[in-house]
């Protein structure tokens, strides 16, 4: 089984994204899967022109030259794709936001009716099928923070004609990092995401339960809200002239 991962943080494998991430995709290795990741930031992507060259003069390929004429192939014969970002103005970050729109090639011009709506086709040698999961981080300390972000992936899905099968979402990430570098445990955290990997291979879901234990709340909102405010102040100190 083929699995394609992107992460768009742009502080890439060293982010709270990647925290998430690693282990979900190392239980995806664990399970047999073949796994290729990609740092977004280090990819060469512009923007989509809105041209539609791609559907018209070169159809399924855009006249751009760069990194999205290697991904195109990939991302037709991906089973799972995996959408990592950090939660950016109630969305996507930009970086991804480039990937995804840059993904149009991938589809045909015309329309069909499709679960009752009107769809764009996929292309020929499209693999039909296949899921796509979210892995996303929040520095909010709400769950519902994640909302307009899942919205969005089940309607791409949708449009993809692909399974949404889930996300892997880490509310108050920054209080989880804080944590761990005070030496609290977190293990539990990390193996659930690893968890829901090998369950992703080899069910072909994962659990309410392990995603419920990777969004686990680490401290009451009141106590990290303080906490957050007061590490804030003093970086605020540390920089202020003297």
């Amino acid at each position: 089984m083929k699995v394609l991962a992107f992460n768009s943080s742009p502080k890439m494998g060293k982010g709270n994204t990647a925290l998430i991430l690693d282990p979900f995709l190392d239980g995806m290795r664990e399970a047999g899967a073949e796994v290729e990741l990609f740092c977004v930031r280090k990819l060469k992507i512009n923007p989509c022109r809105g041209e539609f060259n791609c559907w018209t003069k070169n159809p399924g390929r855009c006249y751009q030259k760069d990194d999205m004429n290697m991904l195109l192939p990939k991302l037709m014969e991906a089973d799972i794709r995996v959408l990592a970002t950090p939660v950016y103005v109630d969305g996507v970050s930009g970086p991804m936001k480039n990937l995804m729109d840059r993904m149009v090639p991938l589809a045909q011009p015309s329309f069909e009716i499709r679960d009752g709506h009107t769809r764009h086709p996929r292309r020929i040698g499209y693999k039909t099928g296949g899921k796509v999961v979210l892995v996303s981080t929040c520095g909010l300390w709400e769950m519902d923070n994640f909302d307009p972000l899942i919205v969005h992936m089940k309607a791409i899905c949708r449009n993809w004609a692909k399974e949404f099968a889930g996300a892997l979402l880490r509310p108050h990430a920054g209080g989880l990092r804080a944590m761990m570098n005070m030496g609290l445990p977190m293990d539990d955290i990390f193996e659930a995401a690893r968890e829901a990997g090998r369950q992703l291979i080899e069910r072909g879901e994962m659990s309410p339960e392990t995603l419920q234990a990777v969004s686990r709340e680490l401290m009451p909102r009141d106590v990290f809200t303080l906490f957050h405010n007061r590490g804030f102040a003093r970086i605020g100190e540390a920089v202020a002239p003297s």
